[in-house]
C-alpha cells in the first residue's frame, strides 16, 4: 500500500502531545517494510483556503506553523486522489478534525480530511463522500466544514464496548452509496490510549469493513492520522489498519 510521507514530520513543530518526538517515528519503524512511501508535496494556498479563512491562515502562518501544516494538507490530498484508484494511508501530522473554517484547536491548524474531500468534489472526482471519523475525540471541525454541504456524510461513532463501537461502524458505512470513504484515524481510543476502548484488531476490523463498503459501492478509500499518543503501540494499531485496508 502506499503511504504518503515526508521525513518534516518526524520534527517537533511544537510543544503539544502531536508533535512529540518519536511519534511518526514509531509508525514508520514498524510499516516501513510493508509498504510504499510516497513523499508528501504541500497543498497550494488556494485548496487550504476553499476551507479556511484568510484569517485563519494567516494566524496559522503568523504562528510560524503553515509550511509544516500545508505539507499535511497535501499529503492528504494526495491520498484522496490515490484512494480514488487503491487504497492509501496518509501518515501526516499536524492532525486536523478540530479545525473550522476561522479558528482551530486540539493540535490542529488546518482541517487536511476537509481541504482534500473539498479538492476532489471541486475537481469534479466525486459526488458523494464519507467520513468516518475514529478517533477518540469528537471531530467537530470536519462537522462545521463539512457537515452542511450535502455531499458528505460524517460518522463519529461512540459507544462503551468495542464490539457495539464496531457494530455503529458497520451500519452507517453500508447505509449508502458514495464514490469515497476517508478515515480521519485517530488511534487514542485503543485500550493502551487515552480512551480505553479499542483493541489493535478492532482497527483491522475497521480498515476491512471500509474496504468492503467501498467495493460494494465500487468507490474509493483512503485515511489520514489523526490523534494516537502512546508511541509504544501506535505503530501496531496503524499497520492494523492498513492490513484491515489491503486489497483482496
Amino acid at each position: 500500500m502506499k503511504v504518503i510521507y515526508h521525513e518534516d514530520f518526524n520534527q517537533e513543530y511544537c510543544g503539544d502531545p502531536a508533535a512529540a518526538s518519536g511519534r511518526i517515528e514509531a509508525v514508520v519503524d514498524v510499516i516501513r517494510d510493508r509498504v510504499t512511501f510516497v513523499e508528501a508535496i504541500p497543498a497550494d494556498k488556494e485548496d487550504i483556503a476553499a476551507v479556511h479563512s484568510e484569517r485563519h491562515i494567516s494566524y496559522v502562518a503568523g504562528a510560524g506553523l503553515y509550511d509544516i501544516a500545508a505539507l499535511a494538507a497535501g499529503g492528504a490530498i494526495q491520498a484522496a486522489m490515490t484512494g480514488l484508484k487503491e487504497p492509501c494511508f496518509a501518515l501526516i501530522r499536524p492532525p486536523g478534525h478540530h479545525a473550522s473554517f476561522d479558528n482551530s484547536w486540539g493540535f490542529c491548524f488546518f482541517n487536511n480530511m476537509a481541504i482534500a474531500i473539498q479538492k476532489l468534489r471541486q475537481d469534479g472526482m466525486i459526488e458523494k463522500a464519507i467520513v468516518l471519523d475514529i478517533d477518540l475525540h469528537f471531530g467537530d471541525g470536519t462537522v462545521n466544514l463539512l457537515g452542511g454541504t450535502g455531499f458528505v456524510t460524517l460518522y463519529n461513532p461512540s459507544s462503551s464496548s468495542g464490539g457495539e463501537y464496531l457494530k455503529k461502524v458497520e451500519e452507517n458505512l453500508f447505509s449508502e452509496e458514495v464514490d469515497i470513504i476517508g478515515i480521519s484515524a485517530g488511534f487514542d481510543n485503543h485500550v493502551e490510549d487515552w480512551g480505553g476502548l479499542l483493541s489493535t484488531s478492532d482497527y483491522t476490523e475497521i480498515g476491512r469493513m471500509v474496504r468492503k463498503a467501498s467495493q460494494k459501492n465500487k468507490g474509493g478509500y483512503f485515511a489520514i492520522l489523526e490523534g494516537g499518543y502512546n508511541h509504544r503501540v501506535l505503530g501496531q494499531n496503524v499497520m492494523a489498519l492498513l492490513e484491515g485496508m489491503e486489497m483482496d
